[in-house]
């Protein structure tokens, strides 16, 4: 049953990221064309030849850096050292989630609030009210309703179930023993069972909630893939483009490193593995594709452009925070196994501040 159970959630969670991806390279390259600029753009440094030539470099490059990213925490678990149970571990999840948090403060928040802040977009409501700010509010919230619904959903069904099969085999028992040997052994072996089926519910639970977290935090991620491969597709600027391309493949590297270590705790099978690290791997690279395929009707400082993009920003970002604050370092830190190890916390505090402080650092050319 406990089987059944866990191959449903491999198919819903197949479905939904497939869904979610879908719908945002539908979608999202009609929204982001603008009809008109606030500014003429300066077309001084546009060499689009050349900058074609970047944008291909790019697409191969952060490719590679994705994958590679990604991978790694979900091939080391051949490695006995870094099984997730392991102290290494907890270091490596740090920093990870230090990339992740980094990423949504410093690099897409800013961003969100650049897009909503212009000048070109109208005084009212945009001058008038924080937009940025309440949209990464409101997506970190809703961010934790779907985190507790989902939980809570999987739960419930997996113990209706539970019971439910309970309750058939017990009927069943009635039929087929007399009425003193079933008393006899019902009795000492469901005080067995009752410890075993305890700890096979509480290691679910433990499973179902990292696999609701992996799959919340790769739609906060995808989102801002696409965002930033639309943008690197679209400029025509080699000098834009020649540091976005370094700078993207570390920041795709580090992102992927702490996605990996989420995909690897949730013990998903090989299927819907498989899936995950493509996304997660051609998110940009797509985008990319759409940006350049956009990039002759593509407006950057178009209202509509300005628009989607800082929503999308904002609400990745508020996704971001909230799963690098409160599912990943909250959930870690408090571990018993890290209260304990005084090194321990002291290797995942540098650890945690170190990849914070790598994800900065890109900033500066990203």
């Amino acid at each position: 049953m406990k089987n059944q159970t866990l191959q449903t959630l491999n198919m819903k969670s197949s479905n939904f990221l497939l869904t979610t991806l879908s719908l945002l390279i539908i979608f999202l390259p009609s929204l982001v064309l603008g009809e008109c600029t606030c500014d003429a753009e300066d077309n001084a440094d546009s060499n689009k030849p050349e900058a074609r030539k970047y944008q291909f470099i790019a697409i191969a490059s952060i490719l590679v850096a994705s994958a590679v990213g990604v991978c790694i925490p979900v091939l080391g678990k051949m490695i006995p050292a870094l099984h997730p149970e392991k102290d290494i571990f907890f270091v490596i999840k740090a920093f990870a989630a230090g990339v992740i948090l980094a990423t949504g403060f410093i690099h897409v928040l800013p961003d969100a609030f650049e897009n909503l802040t212009s000048p070109c977009l109208k005084e009212n409501p945009w001058g008038k009210f924080p937009f940025t700010g309440f949209i990464a509010m409101m997506s970190a919230i809703g961010t934790l309703m779907v985190d507790t619904i989902a939980t809570s959903y999987y739960k419930r069904t997996h113990f209706d179930d539970q019971k439910a099969k309970q309750r058939v085999g017990n009927e069943e028992r009635c039929d087929d023993e007399s009425k003193h040997l079933h008393v006899h052994t019902h009795t000492t072996h469901g005080h067995s069972h009752g410890s075993t089926v305890g700890e096979s519910d509480s290691s679910l639970m433990d499973l179902l909630r990292h696999r609701v977290i992996s799959q919340v935090l790769e739609l906060g991620i995808v989102v801002h893939s696409v965002i930033i491969g639309i943008a690197l597709g679209a400029s025509q600027s080699p000098s834009t483009i020649r540091p976005l391309v370094a700078a993207l493949t570390f920041h795709q590297f580090f992102e992927g490193m702490g996605l990996g270590g989420c995909i690897t705790q949730a013990k998903f099978k090989a299927r819907a593995v498989t899936v995950m690290v493509l996304f997660f791997s051609l998110t940009t690279p797509i985008g990319i594709g759409i940006g350049i395929g956009i990039s002759n009707v593509y407006a950057e400082n178009s209202p509509t452009a300005l628009i989607v993009e800082g929503i999308f920003n904002a609400a990745s970002a508020g996704i971001l925070i909230y799963m690098a604050l409160v599912d990943l370092l909250a959930a870690d830190f408090m571990n018993q196994k890290v209260q304990d190890n005084g090194r321990l916390q002291l290797a995942t505090y540098i650890s945690l501040l170190f990849g914070a402080g790598c994800m900065s650092l890109v900033a500066k050319w990203a």
